[in-house]
Parts: structure tokens; sequence; C-alpha cells
């Protein structure tokens, strides 16, 4: 290693290197990235303020869309600033600190996907016991171990990929620093890292995929038992957001970290749908399918209206 030169900073290679494709590009993740900011703060606003909405399927729901305006804002504002520049470079610290918070928000958004998946179990074929069941300090014991699972997961991958040395191209085949394709870039054997990364999405994945298919197993029994046509579509209806968002998460994550890493374009247009275009289709597919989100936003619209009044 005496004559070997470590790395500083990574090119990040992004999504087109055609300077007229990528102010398109620019304009485009632009407006995603605000529409992302605007959907998923509104969400929180309507729940925050308006007291119909304070019951643990919304208190998830909040806690959701901060993770969604959270896990955007950690690559988005990186690759808007790429497309502009003519050196789209990132530290190794910087690099470092974005896989690290990528994997957090990740890991977490997973574990709350879940949880409200047993919240949905919990209201359906549960729906006596359910306000005891699901009370705050369960809740916010929910989050909170959401929470500490990631970071330790995002904590120990990123504790090893410090052991590396990069000194390899310095080139990355992506627009964000992710995990994946950093190991290619190591002059070190990164065989530990890839067995760690692998073991993690595999705990994590197996832990929430387990609650998710086990609820949704219950739920599905309940509502078919359920004689009237009118309260099955009622029952579906409050787990047909969430079930749509959990395909969207689970299907283009577990297409990514299982399939190896090639430095595709097909990459990166999967890693785009988890990380950037799910964060903004979120809120709409809560707010467009969920009737109590809709009646909760027209009451706020109208408040400002009877003040004005």
């Amino acid at each position: 290693m005496k004559n070997v030169s470590l790395l500083s900073e990574f090119v990040l290679l992004g999504l087109s290197s055609d300077p007229e494709i990528q102010i398109m590009l620019f304009v485009l993740f632009l407006v995603i990235y605000l529409l992302t900011l605007v959907g998923n703060l509104v969400m929180i606003l309507i729940i925050m303020v308006d007291p119909h909405l304070h019951t643990p399927m919304y208190f998830f729901l909040g806690h959701l869309s901060f993770l969604d305006l959270s896990f955007s804002s950690i690559t988005v504002p990186k690759m808007l600033q790429n497309f502009l520049s003519q050196k789209k470079s990132i530290s190794v610290w910087g690099c470092i600190t974005q896989s690290f918070f990528f994997t957090l928000t990740g890991g977490t958004e997973a574990c709350l996907l879940s949880a409200m998946a047993y919240d949905r179990y919990a209201a359906i074929c549960h729906p006596l016991v359910y306000r005891v069941v699901m009370n705050r300090p369960f809740c916010m014991a929910i989050v909170s171990t959401a929470w500490a699972v990631a970071f330790l997961i995002s904590l120990l991958n990123c504790l090893f990929i410090r052991k590396l040395h990069f000194c390899h191209s310095n080139i990355i085949r992506h627009f964000s620093c992710e995990l994946p394709p950093l190991f290619p870039l190591s002059c070190t054997d990164p065989t530990v890292n890839k067995i760690l990364l692998a073991g993690s999405c595999a705990f994590l994945g197996l832990l929430t995929l387990s609650l998710i298919l086990f609820s949704y197993s219950r739920i599905i029994s309940a509502i078919l038992n359920i004689r009237s046509s009118k309260g099955q579509g009622k029952a579906f209806s409050t787990c047909s957001s969430h079930l749509t968002v959990v395909l969207l998460f689970y299907g283009t994550t577990f297409f990514r970290y299982l399939s190896p890493t090639s430095g595709s374009v097909l990459e990166r247009v999967v890693s785009i749908q988890y990380s950037v275009i799910t964060s903004l289709l979120n809120p709409l597919i809560y707010s467009l399918k969920n009737q109590e989100v809709k009646a909760a936003l027209q009451r706020m619209l109208r408040q400002p209206q009877h003040v004005l009044g």
C-alpha cells in the first residue's frame, strides 16, 4: 500500500453526459423535488393541525412523510448541483456520510411500513381493543425502535466502509453514493462489506416483510369474512394506499439490492424509483385514495376563508 495513491474524492457519473439533456434533467428533477417537498410538508401539516387525524394510522403516516422528505433531500440536491457543474465530484467523507443517511432513512422507512401494516391488522382484526393496543406510548416506541435498528445497521456498514482503501478509478457509475457502487472502487478486498450489506438487507427485509405478510394475510381473511360488500370495500380502502406504497418501495429496492452491481442505466433508473419517485408518489397516493385526508385538507383550506369572513 505504500506505493498506492489513495483517492480523496469521487466523481458521480450521473444520468447523462450530454449538456442539453442535463439541463432538461435539472428542470425535471427540480420540479419533482419541489413537488415532493410541498406534498410531504402539506401532509405533515394536515396531520398536525387536524384533530380528526390524531390517530395511530396518521401518526405513522406523518413520520412516513418526514422520511420521504428526508430520503429525497439526501440525494436530489447534490444531483441537481451536478447537473449544472462541470466537476461532478464529492469527497470520500461526503460520500460515506451520504450513504450513511441514505441507509438510515431507507431502513427506517422499511421498518415503519411494517409497523403501519401491523396497525391496519390491529384496526381491522381487533377493532374493540385497537385504541388500547395501539396507544401513543406504544406507537412512539415503535417509531423509536425503527430509527434505532436502522441507525445501527447504517452505522455498522459505514464503519466497515471506512476500512476500505479507495485507489482504483474514482468514477461512481451512479447519481448518488449508495453502498454497492463503492465496492468495485476499493483496492482492498470488500468481501466482508458485501456480506455485511447482504446480511443487513436480508435481516431487515425478512423482519419487516414477515410482519407485513402476516398482517395482510390476516387482514384479507378478515375482509373476506365481512358479509356486506360495503363493509368489505371500506375495510379494503383503508389498506389499499399502504399496500400500494409497500409494493413500490419493496419491489424496486429488492430488485436493486438483490441483483449484482453492474453500473447499468437500469440500476440508476430503479434507484430513482425508490429514492426519488416514491417520495413524490406517497403523499399523492394517501391524499387521493384516502377520504379522511381529503376531508381534512378541505377543512384546512376552509379555515382561512372563515377567518377572512
